[in-house]
Order: structure tokens, then C-alpha cells, then sequence
């Protein structure tokens, strides 16, 4: 009998009569509307046209192992003849080659796996916080290595007691890590009667031994690995060398139909598929499956179209959002502007007319000989540049008898400049081990300080260096010399030493102070000294403090002392002025943006000026007699630090790493 196919009912005979064809017909269709929902209310998934058959190779889902809270222990006591134990410990991830380099997926850093060495780890690759094998080893700031959930959880390193902040990943020790060889985790078992977590290697299980960072790829394949009947999952516990022979004798195999509920094993399954009534209608079965799972495209293809749709209009709107913000944005500040304009303008005005005041003011005691021989019209200029240095400059001192100039660098060392003949650098001098911060001279000698705590002793007249301490525990910010003394001064604390020949000796600690001692200067008989918010005074030959001057404006920078008056810089940008006798502040002087670094002081017969450097790359010249800026000189290209004075010629150094000449 031939058989022709139809388009809505599959396989019929050529021969049959169509009251035997209209039967089958309504058959068919009784069975399908008694068992199935109409098309596009189920899923295409609620069917299936072959048998469940797994391989024993094939992918199963794996058990939940109680493995979360298992890591090395540092001792040794329950080490077995093949393993070394292991304790439990909460831990954040699991150690891996992939995890060493920060390249570890979500699962690994859920799954815990416990770790059983073949032989002990060398004591260098425990974390001395957690004391355990390291687990994603990195380096922190203060140079050693710990692992990343101890960095992240610790106060400080337990060796310098430092801040930790994690910088890279120690990639070294995550290598030597992942060379150690364990044994296959399902190789190993519980202590009988040890602690919970202490492991031992089981004879009767897996005996594979392996790198660590290699366990996954083992463990992933090993034939001990623990799986579960895909069939039922109240089947006894399986490993996966036993998974095909059980799949054979299983009873709990269902039919491939999912509304079927016939179960069996597999001799019953190839009888019951013979008479199931849904085997007859499997080629409309999967039909219909094809053309619902098509719908289902579809739809799906809708949804993510429509999806795509309202992603882009919300874009917009947040972009629509964004551009009216930034239009606010944009007229508050022409708005800002405009009225910052006009007070700026106002400003400018006042300080025209005061400037008129004062150049009247001028004119008039010119007229009348009160300034004698004084040039309103005393220009600075610069007259040259020295240029050597391969970091910022942050000290200079003058050396007047040999016209020398000293000047101190990032680049950890000190140049010595004629600035009499030649114009060029002397001499270089290396022998720190960090930025030079302050320079100073007394007698035939050079003492340079610097961030590396030591203070070296040059003899001038040969440039060589004859002696280095260590003096704080800190950088040496500034220093000065007076009376055979030489004063250095660090955090919270100024030292005095006594100047023997080319020894230093510490004569005396003085303390109590607030800050970084970042400003020094002595003048008759006084030491001044700056900190925060605050000018001590201090007498050289008791070296007891003798007055307090309160300031404001943060830390003080840079002080200078005239015959009258006391002046100090702040990292405010402000330049503070006290009478040198009554001790009271008469002015503050403004005009800097930036902090103020460095002072210096000119005096001449008739009048008294000074020097003021700043963070904002300029110099003002400060008039005395009538406390104004005569005068703002802006040549360097970075922060002006620090100032010299020799001859009537003005030294500036600055973050360009440049030191500039000026001369009226």
C-alpha cells in the first residue's frame, strides 16, 4: 500500500475510504484538543520528540558542595603522610591561576573549594595578616604583599603599620602559587572525629594529584566528581564514572512527551513508546513545536524591537534633560559673569582712585625732599636665566664671599652658580637620596636638609662633602644658622645643633609645636619659627619660647624679619605684618592667588622692600614705608618656591626648574 502525505495530517493510505479518512481526522483532532492548549498558550518547549538520553561525558548539573569555608592552615599538626590539612576559614574567593590576575568570573569567586598540598607551601606565600596561602596576592603602598580580602579588610599593614591601598596585583607570587601541587578535592575527606574543615586524603577516592592553578580543569572532568541523576533526583548520590552504568538500570526514566506520565526503565520505555498514544501524532507534534517556536521568535523579536524603541526615547529625553541643563547652566554663568564684571569693574575703580591718592600722596613729600633720593619709577627686571636642573627647584642660598649661588632640586641635588663672571654652573652636588629641601650657610660651610631626614655638611671651599646625619624622623624642611648653632626643623619639632668644626651635635629638642615646621629665621638673638596658624619666637641663648603670635590663613610658609617689623606668608595667599616692638599685627597684604612660599627682605638707607613668591608664578615687590605692591614680576612658567637676595640682585627658583636674575 502506498502512502501520500497530507498537508494538515501527516502519512494516509491512497487505498482508504474517506468515512475511514474523516474517522482518523476526528480521532486526531479529539486527542490534541483533550491534551494540549491551543496554539501560542503553551510553550514550545512542553514537548519533546526524542528521549532524554545523557552521555556519560555530557553536562550535568553539579551538587552544592559544603565547601565554603575552607582554607590552608598554617600549622602543621594534622598534616597526613601525602597531604598537608586544611582548616576552615570564611574566605572571599577561591585561589586560581585566574584569580591571581584579577581575571576570575562570578562562579569562582562563589564556589569555596578546599586545598590540600601535596607538601607543605614555603612559609613566604602565607599573607602575615590572615596567615593562610595567599588567595589573589597584591602589592600595596607601602611595598608588601598581602592578599586582596585581608588589604581591603585590615586597618594597616601588619609589618610598618601603614595605610594599605591596593596598587597591583603581585603577579610573581600568584605564579609561584599556582605551581604548588594539591591533591584533587575529590580525592580527600573529613578527619575522623577532627575539627570541622580538617581534610585528609582518602585512599578509596580520586588519587590525582595536580597544580593548583590547574585544579578546574581537572576537577571539572575527574571521573570521582559527585553528580546527580538527570532522570530523578531522589536517586542515590552518584560519581561520575558510575553515571552510564546507572542510567541503564534506572527506573525513574520518563516519556520524552511531557504529558505523558508513564515511568519506567529503559526495556519498559522502548515498549511503552510502541503504544504511546502521542507517538502516532509526533510528526504534527513537531510541527505544531516549529511553528509555535517561530511565533515565539517572532514575538521575542517584537519585544526587543519595542525594547530597543523605549531605550532610545529615554536616551533622548536624558539628552533633551541634559542640553536644558547645560542652557541653565550657561545663562546662570553669563548671568554670574555679568555681575562678577561689574563688581570687578567697581573694583577697579576704587583702586584707581586710591592709586591716585597714593602717587598724589608721593608727588607731595617729593616735593617737599621727605623721600630724598627715592624713584618712584624702580623697575625690577630680569636679567637672565640659569638653567640645569631636571626637577623644580625648592631652596637657594648665597654664598657672599665667593659669589656663589646654592640651589636645591626634585632631581635630589645641588648646583653651585657663579653669578659673578661666568654665569655658570661650578658644580653639581650628589649625595641625597631625596628632594633637597632647605639650604643654608655658616662660616666656610654648606648644610643642606632633605626628604630623605639627613642634613650633609659641604665644605665650601673645596664643594666636597665632609659629613651627613640623620637628623629627624621626618623630611628637613627648612634651616637656619646663628651663633655657631644650627637649627633644622621637621614635623612637630625643631632641633638645635651645636657646630663643631665639620660634627653635628644635638644640643637640644624643641617641641610643642602644631605643624610642619616649614619656615625658620633668626635675627638678633631670636629664632622664628612658623607652623600652623602660629609664629613662636624664640630666644637663641636660652632657646626657651618668649612670645606667641597668633595668625590665621593655614600654615605658614615662609617668615621675614626687617628692622621693624615682623612679616609672614600663608597657604591662604595672604602676607600677615606685625610691629617688631609691640608684637601686634598692623597690616594684611594682598594680591596673591596661591600660597605664599617665600619671602625676602632689601634694605636700603631711606627705605625697606620685600620680596613675596607664590604658587600663582609671580613676585610682588612690597613697599614698606607705605605697605603697597610697587610692583608684580611674572616670568616662570611654574610655582615660584623660594627667594635670595645678594648685592641688590633678586634669585628666584621655581617648579619650572629654572632659577631667574633680577636686577633694578
Amino acid at each position: 500500500m502506498s502512502l501520500t502525505t497530507s498537508p494538515q495530517h501527516g502519512p494516509v493510505s491512497d487505498d482508504s475510504s474517506t468515512e475511514t479518512t474523516s474517522a482518523i481526522e476526528r480521532s486526531v483532532d479529539l486527542l490534541f484538543n483533550e491534551n494540549f492548549p491551543p496554539l501560542g498558550k503553551y510553550d514550545a518547549g512542553d514537548f519533546s520528540l526524542t528521549r532524554q538520553n545523557v552521555s556519560p561525558a555530557g553536562s550535568l548539573p553539579r551538587p552544592v558542595q559544603n565547601n565554603d569555608m575552607v582554607q590552608v592552615a598554617m600549622a602543621t599538626s594534622g598534616r597526613s603522610d601525602s597531604a598537608i590539612s586544611v582548616r576552615s576559614l570564611p574566605s572571599e574567593s577561591t585561589f586560581s591561576a585566574r584569580s591571581a590576575f584579577s581575571l576570575h568570573s562570578p562562579d569562582d569567586e562563589e564556589e569555596q573549594l578546599p586545598l590540600v598540598f601535596l607538601n607543605e607551601p614555603t612559609t613566604k606565600l602565607y599573607c602575615q595578616i590572615c596567615h593562610m596561602v595567599y588567595k589573589d596576592p597584591v602589592i600595596t603602598t607601602c611595598g608588601h604583599t598581602f592578599c586582596r580580602k585581608c588589604v581591603l579588610t585590615a586597618d594597616s599593614c601588619s609589618v610598618d603599620h601603614m595605610k594599605l591601598n591596593p596598587v597591583v596585583s603581585n603577579i610573581a607570587v600568584a605564579e609561584q602559587i599556582a605551581e604548588l601541587i594539591i591533591h584533587c578535592k575529590y580525592g580527600c575527606c573529613p578527619v575522623p572525629g577532627g575539627p570541622p574543615g580538617l581534610l585528609q586524603v582518602d585512599p578509596g577516592r580520586c588519587p590525582t594529584t595536580i597544580k593548583l592553578g590547574q585544579r578546574r580543569d581537572h576537577e571539572s572532568t575527574c571521573s570521582y566528581r559527585p553528580v546527580q541523576c538527570p532522570n530523578n533526583p531522589d536517586c542515590p548520590p552518584l560519581v561520575q564514572m558510575d553515571l552510564e552504568a546507572h542510567l541503564q538500570e534506572c527506573k525513574h526514566v520518563k516519556c520524552p512527551y511531557s504529558n505523558c506520565e508513564f515511568v519506567g526503565n529503559d526495556e519498559t520505555m522502548t515498549t511503552h513508546l510502541s503504544v504511546c498514544r502521542f507517538e502516532g501524532v509526533k510528526d504534527f507534534l513537531r510541527r505544531s513545536e516549529e511553528r509555535s517556536a517561530e511565533l515565539h521568535a517572532v514575538l521575542a523579536q517584537r519585544e526587543h524591537e519595542l525594547a530597543f524603541l523605549r531605550s532610545t526615547l529615554g536616551r533622548l529625553a536624558e539628552s533633551l534633560e541634559q542640553v536644558e541643563k547645560r542652557v541653565e547652566t550657561r545663562l546662570d554663568v553669563m548671568h554670574e559673569n555679568q555681575s562678577k564684571l561689574s563688581e570687578d569693574l567697581m573694583e577697579f575703580r576704587r583702586d584707581t582712585t586710591v592709586l591716585s591718592d597714593e602717587i598724589s600722596h608721593i608727588n607731595a613729600r617729593l616735593n617737599m625732599g621727605v623721600l630724598g633720593s627715592y624713584d618712584p619709577q624702580q623697575i625690577f627686571k630680569c636679567k637672565g636665566t640659569f638653567v640645569g636642573h631636571q626637577g623644580p627647584v625648592w631652596c637657594l642660598c648665597v654664598h657672599l664671599a665667593g659669589d656663589l649661588l646654592f640651589s636645591g632640586s626634585s632631581d635630589k641635588t645641588i648646583k653651585v652658580w657663579d653669578t659673578c663672571t661666568t654665569y655658570k654652573c661650578q658644580r653639581t652636588l650628589d649625595g641625597h637620596d631625596g628632594i633637597v629641601l632647605a639650604l643654608c650657610i655658616q662660616g666656610a660651610q654648606l648644610f643642606s636638609g632633605s626628604a630623605d631626614y639627613t642634613i650633609i655638611v659641604w665644605d665650601i671651599s673645596t664643594l666636597q662633602k665632609v659629613n651627613s646625619i640623620r637628623a629627624h624622623s621626618n623630611p628637613v624642611c627648612t634651616l637656619v644658622a646663628a651663633n655657631n648653632l644650627l637649627f633644622s626643623g621637621s614635623l612637630k619639632t625643631i632641633r638645635v645643633w651645636n657646630i663643631d668644626g665639620s660634627e653635628l651635635k644635638l644640643k637640644k629638642e624643641l617641641t610643642e609645636l602644631n605643624h610642619w615646621v616649614r619656615a625658620l629665621v633668626t635675627s638678633q638673638n631670636k629664632l622664628y619659627s612658623g607652623s600652623y596658624q602660629t609664629i613662636k619666637i624664640w630666644d637663641i641663648r636660652s632657646l626657651e619660647c618668649v612670645h606667641v603670635l597668633e595668625t590665621s590663613g593655614g600654615s605658614v610658609y615662609s617668615i621675614a624679619v626687617t628692622n621693624h617689623h615682623i612679616i609672614c606668608g600663608t597657604y591662604e595667599n595672604v602676607i600677615h605684618v606685625w610691629e617688631l616692638q609691640r608684637k601686634e599685627r598692623v597690616r594684611t597684604l594682598t594680591g596673591h592667588v596661591g600660597t605664599v612660599y617665600a619671602l625676602a627682605v632689601v634694605a636700603m638707607p631711606d627705605q625697606t622692600k620685600v620680596f613675596s613668591a607664590s604658587y600663582d608664578r609671580s613676585l610682588r615687590v612690597w613697599s614698606m614705608d607705605n605697605m603697597i605692591c610697587t610692583q608684580t614680576l611674572l616670568r616662570h612658567q611654574g610655582s615660584v618656591t623660594a627667594l635670595a637676595v645678594s648685592r641688590g640682585r633678586l634669585f628666584s627658583g621655581a617648579v619650572d626648574s629654572t632659577v631667574k636674575v633680577w636686577t633694578s
